[in-house]
């Protein structure tokens, strides 16, 4: 794959991207009548054109096999964190709730393989979306993170079992 391809595959995943997001946020798909609203989504298709063309390079450094396969199992990632938030929301909630507030913040270290730049920023914010967990600190050099943690549970989920690592480890193909 040579050079100029592999810029239109990013410019082309990258429309793709912005302009599902923007599908997503707009509201304005549908008029009142039940018909596509050809102007909405025409702006769209613009401004994700614009973007795309502009800041290609930003999400897409890589060519061929290995991105589509990075993108379909970065979505399905997605399935599994957003999961993770709900569950994380009820224990949140449960610890909060409960008489006695079984809550034990604490502050946790540990080290990680990962090492790009994606795979610690998808780390990172997943962690911290998580409720009971935020990222405090990331050393890319050595790939240390610094997490608080609401109780003892939360944290080893990070330390003890690390599966949001390896799904992230598994995303970027990093093992």
């Amino acid at each position: 794959m040579n050079a100029k391809s592999g810029k239109g595959f990013g410019i082309l995943v990258t429309f793709c991207a912005m302009f599902l997001f923007w599908l997503l946020l707009s509201g304005h798909i549908i008029t009142e009548e039940g018909k596509l609203d050809v102007l909405h989504v025409g702006a769209g298709i613009i401004c994700s054109a614009i973007i795309a063309l502009i800041s290609h390079d930003l999400l897409v450094k890589e060519k061929g096999e290995k991105m589509l396969s990075k993108s379909f199992r970065f979505v399905i990632y997605l399935g599994w964190e957003l999961w993770q938030i709900v569950l994380a929301n009820f224990d949140v909630a449960y610890r909060v709730l409960h008489p006695k507030m079984p809550i034990d913040p604490l502050i946790i270290e540990f080290d990680t393989s990962l090492r790009s730049d994606f795979a610690l920023v998808t780390l990172a914010n997943s962690i911290t979306l998580t409720p009971g967990t935020i990222t405090i600190l990331v050393d890319p050099e050595k790939g240390k993170f610094l997490v608080h943690a609401i109780a003892k549970k939360p944290a080893d989920a990070l330390l003890v079992d690390k599966t949001m690592q390896k799904k992230v480890a598994d995303v970027y193909m990093e093992w």
